[in-house]
């Protein structure tokens, strides 16, 4: 009777969905992942919470369940967290724990990938801008100062959500040890594999030490493993569609037995601007989903929705011919659930075949989230950047100094040089870091850019002139050796006719965090009527409107005609646009919109043809080069 009351308790004093919490077990053994002592396949989509407004997330949450799937997989970025040393933001969008949370109550297990590096086309793959500034510090190697950032940085996120964990009653099933160290190995060979091995065990002992229980995993591909494994972690193998050679690497290094995982299963793939929109076809997809199925092999379709790369967050990578490629704004991936959480064909593909397979019932999806069109914004103020910014108070220095030297990590900085005498020819900047036009007494006189390798241009200065270099990051790169090497703005010796222009630079900072606002710029700003909209063609200028809804919706902002640089929506960044393609529009969240009076601020850097509307659209156009 006394053991009958004292349960009664304890079901009184701890509701029903916490005691079954506590029941949930994961654990891998004898070749299988096991569930509360069951075994359990791994269907799992990579989903990341800081590419989508939180008010969206339960919907894409509800989507990759109607697809089929058990689990979500996510990074963490570490940049978007701590945004100053020792700055934490948790909120919000960024609230991490909220995200793992909601996925639980909607009954999907979690898979977290904190790296510390984690790729992901995103700014400088996780890793915040100023560790740059950190003496001694290089990144992703046995490195003092740099693990003493990267164990903060832990022990921080198991703050956050180390109650999470499935041993603590959880939906977290796994971590991942770093990230596709494997091809950092193979790109790294200055460095030697026993440093590279130290490294990767230091951090898997960090993630130990915060107290991160769960199994862990590695991810790399599948020639890889030897660089890329960690002696306690389960190796996976990313994009590997060859099944019995993903057995047979997993089985050299994991004593001859499962479970077999392939942790990035590309339904899709990345995109840069200036570059072909890339597409995989369902059908494909949905076959390679079936030989998983029928294999016992889990797997993590990276992306199964990709989102959107707000804000400054996306990052680039680089090849023999593009010295940057800036990735899009857009993270569409062409996955199975669009940018805007739309079911696509691809989707009810790989639905159909998940079906035939899983024992548990599979849920329709949710509705589609409602879309509008505003056919014209009218933007009735515009402000002459340049005039206003030299306004400002410059940092001054003999040379041009880095954005990291200027303690600014993302957006823009004017470099200004005033001459004296007259001096024309070449004009070489080869440390530019990205983009930049160049001005001289506020005449647009050319554009120099890192991703056609054109870092040269022929310029006239005359007497008693000033050069005016508008300098563009455009995200740092996020793959490669060359992560190494990440420092923004302009980097080398400035140079005319082969002299090197030193003395007397004025950097003015223009980091873009908040919207800039016309009513601030005093007689820069001017009413936007055609007859002043020519004047400013060719300058870089801000334009400004306010539209009126009387009902909210997603829906996706023409930016064809136009040129380049950012959108603000009622002072959320919304991203860059770029007139080279593919992707033509932005993506407005319904939920930044309001019934009312909005406000648009639009950052225009080229004002090639100058403009005074801009209109939206139901249906993005991501796949138009021009």
């Amino acid at each position: 009777m006394k053991k009958f009351l004292f349960y009664v308790l304890l079901l009184a004093l701890f509701p029903t969905g916490m005691l079954a919490q506590t029941k949930n077990t994961f654990e891998i053994k004898n070749g299988h992942f096991y569930r509360n002592g069951e075994i359990v396949p791994i269907l799992s989509g990579e989903m990341h919470y800081s590419r989508i407004p939180h008010q969206y997330w339960r919907h894409r949450l509800q989507m990759m369940k109607g697809m089929g799937l058990n689990t979500v997989a996510t990074y963490v970025f570490w940049n978007l967290h701590e945004t100053e040393p020792g700055k934490w933001d948790f909120s919000g969008d960024k609230d991490l724990a909220e995200y793992i949370r909601t996925a639980g109550e909607e009954g999907m297990m979690v898979i977290l990938r904190p790296g510390p590096y984690v790729c992901a086309e995103w700014e400088y793959g996780g890793y915040p801008w100023w560790l740059q500034n950190v003496p001694g510090m290089e990144v992703r190697r046995d490195n003092k100062a740099f693990l003493e950032h990267t164990k903060a940085y832990i022990n921080r996120l198991y703050q956050e959500v180390g109650d999470l964990q499935c041993t603590k009653g959880g939906p977290i099933i796994m971590v991942q040890c770093e990230n596709e160290f494997g091809s950092y190995v193979s790109q790294r060979k200055d460095i030697t594999l026993d440093e590279h091995r130290r490294y990767n065990a230091k951090i898997k002992q960090q993630l130990a030490d915060a107290g991160f229980d769960v199994p862990l995993f590695t991810s790399d591909g599948s020639w890889l493993f030897e660089g890329g494994t960690t002696e306690g972690a389960l190796p996976t193998a990313n994009g590997e569609s060859d099944i019995e050679n993903l057995k047979k690497v997993v089985n050299q290094y994991h004593d001859g037995k499962g479970p077999y995982m392939v942790a990035e299963f590309y339904p899709g793939w990345l995109s840069h601007w200036a570059e072909p929109f890339p597409q995989v076809s369902a059908s494909e997809i949905a076959r390679q989903t079936e030989a998983y199925l029928k294999n016992d092999v889990s797997f993590n379709f990276y992306m199964v929705h990709g989102g959107t790369n707000f804000g400054f967050t996306s990052g680039a990578n680089y090849d023999k011919k593009r010295d940057i490629q800036p990735d899009m704004t857009s993270y569409d991936y062409d996955a199975p659930i669009s940018e805007a959480g739309w079911v696509t064909p691809k989707y009810d593909s790989i639905r159909t075949v998940i079906k035939k397979y899983v024992k548990y019932e599979v849920p329709a999806p949710p509705a589609q989230n409602p879309v509008i069109e505003i056919p014209s914004i009218k933007l009735n103020q515009v402000a002459d950047l340049l005039a206003y910014t030299e306004r400002m108070q410059p940092e001054t220095s003999a040379d041009p100094l880095t954005f990291e030297q200027l303690n600014q990590g993302y957006g823009y900085v004017l470099y200004t040089r005033r001459f004296n005498q007259p001096i024309s020819g070449t004009l070489e900047i080869p440390g530019l870091r990205d983009f930049a036009v160049v001005y001289v007494d506020g005449e647009k006189a050319g554009v120099l850019n890192r991703n056609t390798q054109t870092y040269s241009m022929e310029i006239e200065v005359p007497f008693n002139s000033t050069l005016q270099i508008l300098v563009e990051n455009m995200g740092r790169i996020n793959y490669g050796s060359q992560i190494t090497e990440n420092s923004k703005g302009i980097i080398s010796p400035v140079t005319i006719a082969g002299k090197k222009i030193t003395g007397g630079w004025n950097m003015y900072k223009l980091p873009m965090s908040q919207a800039p606002e016309c009513g601030k710029m005093g007689s820069c700003t001017f009413t936007n009527s055609a007859a002043q909209a020519a004047k400013l063609k060719d300058s870089p200028v801000i334009y400004e409107g306010t539209f009126t809804l009387d009902k909210t919706g997603d829906t996706f902002i023409d930016m064809e005609e136009w040129g380049k640089g950012i959108i603000f929506i009622n002072g959320k960044n919304i991203g860059r646009y770029w007139q080279v393609g593919p992707q033509q529009t932005l993506y407005i969240p319904g939920v930044w919109l309001k019934k009312g009076e909005n406000k648009i601020v639009i950052f225009e850097q080229l004002n090639e043809n100058p403009k005074t509307e801009v209109k939206t659209v139901k249906t993005p156009v991501l796949t138009k080069l021009q």
